[in-house]
């Protein structure tokens, strides 16, 4: 089980849900990535994954994801079982 924490900018889509659990299989002798986390966000909330990740593929430079303690900007990073991943968006003002 991976538990995954969202930021409040996303909540419109992922009905209001902050926090969500995703049983994904762990391949034999191979890692789960965070490119299938999110692809198992955008099939449970369709149009998540775009608000994420851009039209080359890559994590929005508005974006940052954590994958236990460590930020990772490449969705090739592995997750491993009962990790912990927090989406968070970029506050701005001034």
């Amino acid at each position: 089980m991976i538990r995954v924490i969202l930021p409040s900018q996303l909540e419109d889509y992922t009905d209001r849900l902050r926090e969500v659990e995703l049983d994904l299989p762990m391949p034999d002798g191979g890692e789960t990535t965070l490119a299938d986390v999110i692809a198992a966000l955008e099939s449970r909330f369709r149009g998540l994954a775009f608000r994420i990740i851009d039209e080359q593929g890559n994590i929005r430079r508005h974006i940052a994801i954590f994958v236990g303690e460590s930020m990772v900007r490449t969705l090739r990073a592995p997750v491993r079982e009962n990790a912990r991943v927090q989406i968070v968006g970029a506050l701005s003002g001034g």
